[in-house]
């Protein structure tokens, strides 16, 4: 590591650690060419060259330099006299970079144990560490450097530190790997058995934590996350898109992102929200439960097996008492498969008691026959998931002996109603649905688990979808990411501990309140929604005053004053939302066309690539944007029985400027408190 120049001066600093910075590029781009000359000849066969393959590839594209990402954005030094098995200077950075020829680190990833003391050491605690240094870049050149004296006195706020978060934003989301607070660094180095709950207000970086946190994981326990997976969980697609670059930026590629329509299936029809809120409910996986065993039917005769000449009989009591034994106990499918072996065995007792010797070729050969197959047929049969929601939506009979105790009259009405479908293969499954076919799925067969889920904006999922992840984190941790304040379904959760228990997870639930993207009169402003959404919540605050930022204009035509504002937006750096109501999105992005401005509508499966984007509100979630226009806030809140929930949301996208443009009068929970 370069030790500091004769010449003290800023410019003298800035070259020398310029110099570094090339010599760390080059580095890498050896380390890069290296892995490329690499082969997979080497393996001893086909399978085994297509994963080794594999794995030279994804090596190549996590060692890629990107030119616009600073590789490293700290340093910190030591007394070289302490005695310290450490290095007296090092460079943190998204990565690791070493000397090809000798192996000397140039760069230490910023997940590496030594690399906390950049995110956690300050005058009270310096960890062995007298200074920090940050380093301001522009298009990958850096451009300013800045320190922290580690060994006492007081460190005001960084300058760089505060120039990044305020950085103008377009496209995806940015790692934030340079500006991790001390409070967000313990919660992203939480090891793997840990589950973390983090509520978090917006602005806070929640999300950027848990992506960070899988980062985090899958290079302290590569080997065991590479077999066993990790996946993020987000509201939309045009969520997803948004963060699709933040691993990819710190060198993960194998990280798998899914809705959680993707793991469920899509529905493909809409129910009323009674409806949908009593299939939601967690209660309904005693009903699912009951309604699966109860296709398990006392026998109406036993069992003879025919070999040769002899025969076997086992009395219909005797296979009734096998079944019981079994009911229950197992998952439907092996339970099916084992009540088969056990007739088969009692089966070969009774040849036993004849003096035969038969061995297990006979037991699998009498599990296999024709009689014991008539019997499993007609005492266990053979059921997929469809088969039973649909008798159990459609039979009054099966749902009430199914429900008893568990649902009452009017929430099983509310279930039978509006099922026109013949058959299940017939079946149009609605959201709601598709969650309790997972669950039967899992009643009947074994879910596969991962080693690590991400579930972000866990708020807005439903006690029976969050069931469903659960049951594929059965072996492994969570990362459970959301703000209760920001709930809109039918049955987004009231507390953090609900949501963990339905995913069958024991966690921790960590609060951040300090916000670093909204802007303090915009976060301000939206609070005043709280105590009308979510009483219980701490105020949010913001790490920046946003003196100017909000601005409230009343306008005679809507969309005509959000296109004003969208093109004094332009006229600034950064990426422009307008968001307004779903049904008027239309209308938006023509008064836009009418303007001259170019523009996108952000749908369920785009990306959003424009720098102006039309923005339905139920899609803003998760998202932000440099200057948010929001349309008409009363008939957002006004538009679904969780409005308000749905208006704190889309007030907390902007990261520099917000503009609330209105020909109504706005909500009443906004008025001054």
């Amino acid at each position: 590591m370069p030790a500091e120049p004769a010449d003290p001066s800023p410019t003298a600093v800035l070259e020398a650690e310029r110099a570094h910075l090339a010599e760390s590029r080059a580095a890498l781009r050896r380390m890069r060419e290296h892995a490329e000359r690499l082969t997979a000849d080497v393996a001893a066969d086909w399978v085994s060259k297509q994963f080794l393959e594999s794995l030279l590839d994804q090596r190549v594209r996590a060692l890629a330099d990107h030119p616009g990402t600073p590789l490293f954005f700290g340093r910190m030094d030591r007394d070289g006299e302490t005695g310290s098995d450490l290095p007296a200077v090092m460079y943190v950075g998204r990565r690791h970079v070493h000397d090809g020829d000798e192996g000397r680190p140039l760069v230490l990833d910023w997940r590496a144990p030594v690399s906390r003391a950049f995110y956690q050491a300050g005058p009270a605690d310096p960890m062995g560490w007298r200074l920090r240094r940050r380093f301001g870049f522009r298009a990958g050149e850096l451009t300013a450097f800045e320190d922290e004296p580690l060994d006492g006195g007081d460190i005001g706020p960084s300058r760089i530190l505060t120039e990044e978060i305020e950085r103008p934003r377009t496209g995806p989301m940015r790692d934030i790997v340079a500006t991790i607070q001390p409070e967000q660094d313990e919660i992203v180095r939480a090891d793997l058995p840990r589950t973390v709950c983090v509520q978090g207000a917006p602005g806070t970086g929640k999300t950027a934590v848990g992506l960070h946190r899988a980062a985090y994981l899958l290079f302290t326990h590569r080997e065991k996350l590479s077999r066993s997976g990790v996946l993020i969980v987000g509201p939309n697609h045009a969520f997803l898109a948004y963060i699709s670059a933040v691993l990819p930026a710190l060198g993960e590629v194998r990280v798998e992102q899914a809705t959680i329509d993707d793991l469920l299936g899509p529905p493909l029809a809409d129910e009323p929200a009674d409806a949908a809120a009593v299939k939601g409910g967690a209660r309904m996986a005693d009903v699912l439960r009951r309604a699966l065993w109860l296709h398990v039917r006392k026998p109406e005769e036993g069992l003879v097996v025919t070999r040769g000449a002899a025969r076997y009989r086992l009395a219909g009591h005797e296979v009734s008492e096998i079944a019981a034994a079994l009911r229950g106990t197992t998952r439907y499918g092996a339970g099916r498969a084992a009540f088969a072996q056990r007739l088969a065995h009692q089966v070969l007792v009774l040849m036993e008691r004849r003096g035969e010797a038969p061995d297990d070729r006979v037991q699998d050969q009498v599990a296999r026959s024709r009689p014991v197959r008539q019997v499993l047929d007609a005492v266990w049969p053979k059921v997929t998931a469809e088969q039973v929601l649909h008798r159990l939506l459609t039979d009054a009979d099966l749902l009430r002996r199914a429900a008893k105790g568990v649902l009452d009259e009017e929430e099983q009405a509310v279930l039978l109603r509006g099922r026109p479908a013949r058959s299940h293969r017939s079946a149009k499954w609605t959201a709601a649905e598709r969650a309790l076919l997972d669950e039967l799925n899992g009643l009947i067969e074994r879910t596969a688990s991962l080693g690590h889920l991400v579930v972000d904006e866990a708020q807005d999922l439903s006690a029976m979808q969050l069931r469903a992840l659960g049951r594929r984190c059965g072996t492994g941790s969570a990362t459970v990411l959301g703000d209760l304040a920001q709930g809109t379904t039918v049955w987004s959760a009231r507390t953090w501990k609900e949501v963990l228990s339905h995913l069958g997870q024991d966690g921790e639930v960590t609060e951040l309140t300090l916000g670093f993207r909204v802007p303090g009169t915009v976060l301000d402003f939206a609070a005043r929604l709280l105590p009308h959404v979510a009483p219980g919540l701490e105020r949010p605050r913001s790490l920046r005053p946003g003196a100017g930022a909000l601005t409230l204009r009343r306008v005679p035509d809507v969309a005509a004053g959000a296109a004003g504002a969208a093109r004094a937006a332009l006229a600034r750096p950064g990426s422009v939302g307008l968001i307004g109501p779903d049904a008027r999105a239309g209308a938006h992005a023509a008064a836009l066309e009418a303007a001259g401005l170019e523009h996108e509508v952000l749908g369920p499966e785009s990306e959003g690539a424009a720098r102006l984007l039309v923005v339905p509100a139920t899609l803003a979630k998760g998202l932000e944007y440099d200057h948010v226009i929001v349309a008409e806030p009363a008939a957002i809140a006004a538009a679904e029985e969780r409005g308000l929930a749905r208006l704190y949301v889309v007030l907390t996208r902007a990261v520099s400027t917000l503009t609330v443009v209105h020909a109504d009068d706005l909500p009443a929970e906004l008025a001054e408190p």
